[in-house]
């Protein structure tokens, strides 16, 4: 990326003065706010793994706002430079705390929980218990019985399944290896048409942002779906429909929050034509539905033990998810309250596909507003639900200004500039 950045005129040169102050204002103020998030992560969280994430992560916050110090004293807030230190703080905000914790064992359950599918794939061709094999566990270990993803993540869990017991196999290093790659694709896909600050910025959503360093190091499993997410809209705005079809299709083996892409990308294809639309949704429904179909045919009644009632809350134990949102708090409070969220959570979908099929998102820009709107709404309702989710529309709203048609680039250069 920074090669290519290197390559464009306006990365090379040092941007007018004046134009400088405000994207390194806003660099500063990302990775100085960032360190006092992960201070205070470090001193409250009930989480081991969050606390030891705050607490090597504020150092490298800390270091990435004095270096922006130093490029506003000298004037010097070239882009090449910007996405070297992007590259840098998410090397020390992110990647060092998970070796870290990878090196401890200390994990979140989802690591737990992908890396034993992984060792029930290579077993038993699915990754999935049935209802009366997760009852015969230990009542304490019912939870992690349970993979309430699609079967392509388990694909994570298979280095712990083959090399056993070393920090390397950790499921959360092959996450980050690909978040990595994937990202680092879709700002190649983007960067021959795009102004190198709106790339720097996009970069900066994906990574160093708390809410992805903090869930890549201690989690993970989100981000290589987030990351494959945002490659299908690069590929889409740049009108290679089959291959934003493939990136998709694979983020929605992964996990259902690549579904809701999907669709929008889906609705956007539709206005490209019959062609654009068949090589987009062939990959885009295909590579899902591939992916699952082995896990049916070896255990159906685990495939929807896993991926049916457990979501709806039909499982032997619920979701720990329990952030504070709307659709939790109804469920939680109110009678028939997880009937009442899912019906304004279906009513929030309708009202999405109702604007899809009157207004479909003319480039990927607005599918990327698209997809934030309605992640934020389905976020906001559901009756489990994270906080970490809002990685999601966050990202997308971030590489909205990176996904704009190039007819737009030049009005959008100048605000891209300072954010």
């Amino acid at each position: 990326m920074v090669g290519q950045l290197q390559g464009d005129p306006t990365a090379t040169t040092r941007e007018p003065q004046g134009t400088e102050a405000r994207p390194l204002a806003v660099d500063l103020a990302l990775y100085a706010l960032s360190a006092v998030f992960a201070l205070v992560t470090a001193a409250s969280s009930t989480l081991a793994p969050h606390r030891a994430w705050g607490a090597i992560a504020v150092f490298g916050y800390a270091a990435a706002a004095l270096c922006v110090c130093v490029q506003m004293l000298a004037r010097r807030g070239g882009i090449a430079g910007r996405a070297v230190l992007t590259a840098l703080a998410w090397v020390a905000t992110t990647l060092v705390p998970l070796g870290l914790l990878a090196v401890r064992g200390q994990a979140q359950e989802e690591v737990i929980v992908v890396e034993h599918a992984g060792q029930r794939l290579l077993e038993t061709g699915t990754p999935y218990l049935d209802r009366t094999a997760i009852a015969a566990l230990p009542a304490d270990e019912r939870l992690l019985g349970y993979v309430p993803y699609q079967p392509g993540m388990a694909l994570f869990g298979l280095p712990r399944a083959l090399a056993g017991d070393v920090w390397w196999a950790d499921a959360r290093v092959w996450f980050a290896v690909a978040t990595a790659a994937v990202l680092v694709a879709a700002l190649a896909v983007l960067a021959p048409r795009v102004h190198g600050a709106a790339l720097v910025r996009a970069a900066q959503a994906a990574t160093v942002l708390p809410v992805c360093a903090l869930t890549l190091a201690v989690g993970g499993d989100d981000l290589p779906v987030l990351a494959l997410c945002l490659l299908a809209l690069a590929f889409a705005a740049v009108g290679r429909s089959l291959a934003a079809g493939v990136a998709v299709g694979l983020a929605a083996a992964l996990k259902l929050f690549a579904w809701p892409v999907a669709l929008v990308l889906l609705a956007y294809a539709a206005t490209r034509g019959r062609r654009a639309l068949v090589a987009y949704a062939a990959p885009a429904l295909g590579l899902p539905v591939a992916a699952v179909l082995p896990a049916v045919i070896v255990n159906p009644g685990s495939a929807v033990e896993n991926l049916v009632r457990f979501p709806l809350g039909h499982g032997l134990v619920g979701s720990p998810a329990a952030s504070p949102f709307p659709g939790h708090l109804i469920a939680t409070a109110l009678p028939a309250g997880r009937v009442v969220a899912a019906a304004l959570l279906v009513v929030a979908g309708l009202l999405i596909g109702w604007r899809l099929l009157r207004r479909p998102p003319r480039d990927a820009g607005s599918a990327a507003l698209i997809c934030a709107y309605g992640l934020t709404a389905a976020i906001a309702l559901m009756p489990a639900t994270r906080f970490g989710y809002l990685l999601y529309p966050v990202a997308y709203l971030a590489w909205r200004p990176a996904l704009r048609p190039s007819g737009s680039r030049s009005r959008v250069a100048r605000r891209t500039q300072g954010g």
